[in-house]
């Protein structure tokens, strides 16, 4: 799925000086590094503010918080997603209401969220918190719209999506707060956990900040019950030397699906417009959306017999994911069950993520595609 010794081996020069240099500052927690890379960050993004903390499930749970959400609240939000997204609600004391996905994008499906909102009228729902799954930006109109008329705060999970685009402005920078990750698979990543918020208000700024240091503003006075959620230097300094080269890696990433994307109707595996159904079918890409992909997903028939396939043929291949949310285990308080978000269900039974980072090659991406059409053949 990723080969991260390629990225390491071009960048080896550059990430043993910045390593040193934070070794010879022995600097390791908040220090200048994490400055210049929050300030490096939050000017790429266009946005104001960037907070280092460590992990992208704190940036989830740090920018509730900051944002103003509080225990007995809810956050409408997708069930198809990593756990964080709803476990961060929950850790805030909010409870999570799922609305399903588009089919097209398997994003929040804007009319899902406006008929819930509307069903239930319920007082308590504070906030709303789109995916921006894949790496490609959820519908920031529709959604936008929505949660003005209801007053509702924006949270972004972009935790899949640095340097992605909705209508030219970056994922981030289209709410009132962000979350991003940084943890080694996504596309700019750390050699370790890391994560980022990013907002306009400075009040939630200033929170954010506080609250990733024990509630902290001045050293050993405690204004809340905050945690410990610090970014360290070591992982900032990586981060800054990989900031330099995002854009071109996520354009890389962009050619490399393209690729795919011809590979696969080449192969015969895309629907023509016949009458029997293709095998494999790609998600949509929303033209007001510069995806990044972070994972080139297809909608494949038998997945699991095609998973095990590929598997039996040395190739990388992944489930995002393959139980939602509201169907988990831990969550079954919440009252959701089998049948209640039909789209969100299916997709977990044929989504499968093929191999996808920008030293991918051509003749591996071949591999790929023809071991999917002897499967199939």
């Amino acid at each position: 799925m990723l080969d991260l010794s390629r990225q390491y081996d071009a960048l080896r020069k550059e990430m043993t000086k910045a390593i040193e240099r934070v070794c010879e500052s022995q600097h390791y927690i908040l220090g200048e590094d994490v400055t210049a890379f929050e300030l490096e960050a939050a000017e790429f993004l266009g946005t104001k503010f960037a907070i280092g903390c460590a992990s992208g499930t704190d940036a989830i749970w740090l920018s509730l918080l900051a944002a103003g959400i509080n225990p007995g609240d809810e956050v409408v939000t997708t069930p198809f997603s990593f756990f964080a997204t709803a476990s961060t609600i929950i850790r805030a004391g909010a409870k999570p209401i799922f609305v399903d996905v588009d089919p097209n994008t398997l994003n929040i499906d804007p009319q899902c969220v406006e008929d819930r909102i509307r069903r239930t009228s319920s007082a308590k729902i504070k906030a709303l918190m789109p995916v921006h799954l894949y790496g490609q930006c959820a519908d920031m109109d529709k959604l936008g719209k929505i949660a003005a008329e209801h007053k509702l705060k924006m949270i972004e999970d972009a935790a899949q999506a640095f340097g992605a685009t909705w209508r030219g402005k970056r994922a981030g920078n289209l709410g009132a707060v962000a979350a991003f990750s940084f943890y080694p698979t996504k596309n700019l990543s750390c050699y370790g956990d890391g994560g980022l918020i990013t907002t306009n208000d400075e009040q939630i700024a200033a929170h954010s900040r506080s609250l990733r240091a024990h509630g902290s503003t001045k050293r050993y006075y405690h204004d809340e019950i905050g945690w410990n959620s610090r970014l360290d230097s070591m992982q900032a300094a990586i981060l800054r030397v990989k900031l330099n080269y995002i854009e071109d890696w996520n354009k890389t990433r962009k050619k490399r699906a393209d690729a795919y994307d011809l590979l696969l109707k080449s192969a015969g595996l895309l629907s023509s417009g016949g009458a029997k159904a293709a095998p494999v079918r790609i998600l949509k890409r929303d033209p007001n959306a510069s995806h990044i992909f972070h994972q080139y997903v297809i909608r494949a028939q038998r997945r699991d017999e095609l998973a095990a396939f590929l598997a039996k043929n040395h190739i990388g291949h992944m489930v995002y994911y393959p139980l939602p949310l509201h169907l988990q285990k831990t969550l079954a308080y919440l009252g959701y069950a089998m049948g209640d978000l039909p789209e969100s269900e299916k997709a977990a039974t044929d989504v499968l993520a093929l191999p996808m980072f920008p030293e991918l090659t051509s003749d591996e991406q071949s591999a790929v595609v023809s071991a999917i059409a002897e499967f199939y053949s």
